[in-house]
């Protein structure tokens, strides 16, 4: 039998794909708390519009888009698809806080051709500042520093910064470039120019005949189901009528349609790995198993591997992850001054929220306007370490809605909750951590297989495309 430590979304997509695996058995799925879907939840407030804690929108794009997209045509959710297009105010504004002003991000082609603030040039004169930036000399460098270098100090400011405050709630200074911009950070160690370097592979795919054939087939491409027709209808992002947590209760019903044992409630204390099977501490006994497939956190599951397996431990602990405070409003009426999908804030702005999302603008309210603010993450010690209380952090945050947007009225409801430790942190050096991971359980032959957010994307995406692979590959 296998063991699938972790009721989240790693844990029970792992469980769905481990069932089209002929060479994994039977499986038992054990969570230590009394829910399934880790950090996605969704709530109704009391006029019943959906109160997201965790992500609410999905993008449908390339190989991880399209995974998610067919699960849900699996699991029956295709009817609750609300898609958004690129052309609704959501998709297209998208603002930044900054010297007490919102500022819409450029969202066109000729908006970088002008000057924007918080930006004091067009964002175009980037390229110039690539065309003469050296190449770096090291493996690995933080966003911040990436883009400070390549691109500009401005650039790194007021758009990579607070981009990462939204996706991860993590610092740009200690981020590794690797999250996100691999492949450029790949380009300029090649070519040392980004610029130069995506004009000659551009150059050589139109006049490479194999590659152009190529890139012809991939997008006369037809995919099928809800895919398909995102591709067709060029979707921006979506989500799900009554809210994403359908995917979870989804995935648990197919599940146990299916003979999975599910437990709630069950904590694994130990974890010891012997020639013929391993060992679970679990409600202080010790059950047996042939293999762990552990979506936990990374820092969550050293602290069970600890004892037989030190080294592996401290380099799990070593993936960091920051908290976050998530407080959901709802007010009587639009109170809005914009529609858009919300605003981030850059760091150095010195003000303790993340950012803020219009979620009655991505999914419109009959006569209300809900909103969610995010704060804390990489900074959360900073501003509320001394006190993180309810009623505190609340009036914060309702606090930064008047100064920034102008509500006057109160909120009709509120929703208090704090994600601890909800958001790994891939830091400077992140990909070399993963491979002495992955070699320390290869060299010492243990059936373990890793999944989740800890290790190849804190998406919702990339967690069940991680989920899928890492199953595909037990042999």
């Amino acid at each position: 039998m296998t063991a699938i430590v972790g009721g989240g979304m790693g844990g029970l997509s792992a469980a769905f794909y481990a069932l089209e695996n002929p060479k994994i058995g039977p499986l038992i799925l054990l969570e230590a708390s009394d829910r399934l879907g880790g950090w996605i939840k969704s709530e109704k407030s009391k006029s019943n519009a959906i109160f997201e804690k965790g992500p609410r929108t999905m993008r449908p794009r390339e190989v991880a888009g399209r995974n998610t997209l067919d699960m849900i045509d699996r699991l029956d959710l295709t009817n609750h698809i609300i898609p958004i297009l690129p052309s609704h105010a959501s998709a297209r504004n998208r603002f930044v806080y900054a010297d007490k002003k919102l500022h819409p991000l450029p969202n066109s082609f000729r908006s970088l051709f002008t000057v924007n603030p918080p930006f004091n040039r067009p964002l175009f004169t980037a390229m110039i500042n690539d065309l003469i930036a050296k190449k770096g000399e090291t493996k690995d460098e933080s966003m911040y520093s990436f883009v400070q270098r390549r691109f500009g100090g401005d650039i790194a400011d007021y758009l990579i910064s607070p981009l990462l405050c939204g996706i991860c709630a993590g610092d740009a200074e200690k981020i590794s470039v690797n999250f996100l911009m691999k492949h450029l950070a790949e380009v300029e160690q090649k070519h040392r120019s980004i610029v130069i370097g995506l004009l000659k592979d551009t150059l050589r795919d139109i006049f490479d005949a194999k590659r152009k054939a190529e890139a012809l087939k991939l997008k006369n491409r037809t995919f099928e189901g809800s895919a398909g027709r995102a591709a067709r209808e060029d979707w921006a992002i979506w989500g799900l009528q009554g809210g994403l947590q359908q995917i979870p209760e989804a995935l648990e019903k197919e599940l146990t349609s299916k003979d999975v044992e599910i437990r709630r409630r069950t904590p694994v204390r130990n974890m010891t790995f012997k020639p013929e099977c391993v060992e679970l501490e679990v409600d202080d006994q010790v059950q047996k198993y042939e293999r762990v497939i552990a979506s936990l956190s990374a820092t969550r599951l050293a602290k069970i591997l600890e004892r037989q397996h030190p080294q592996l431990a401290r380099e799990l602990e070593a993936i960091p992850t920051v908290t976050v405070a998530v407080i959901n409003f709802e007010f009587p009426g639009k109170v809005l001054p914009m529609e858009a999908f919300g605003f981030l804030v850059p760091p150095k702005e010195k003000i303790p929220i993340l950012g803020v999302i219009f979620d009655s603008c991505v999914f419109p309210q009959e006569s209300s306007t809900v909103l969610t603010v995010m704060m804390g993450g990489a900074w959360f010690n900073d501003y509320f370490g001394g006190n993180s209380s309810q009623d505190y952090m609340v009036a914060v945050a309702l606090d930064q809605l008047r100064s920034i947007l102008g509500i006057k009225v109160d909120p009709s409801d509120t929703h208090f909750e704090i994600l601890e430790n909800c958001i790994p942190q891939y830091v400077v050096g992140h990909e070399e951590r993963l491979k002495r991971i992955r070699n320390y359980i290869t060299a010492h032959k243990m059936p373990l297989t890793l999944c989740g957010s800890s290790y190849q994307g804190v998406g919702l995406n990339d967690v069940i495309l991680s989920a899928k692979q890492a199953v595909h590959d037990i042999s």
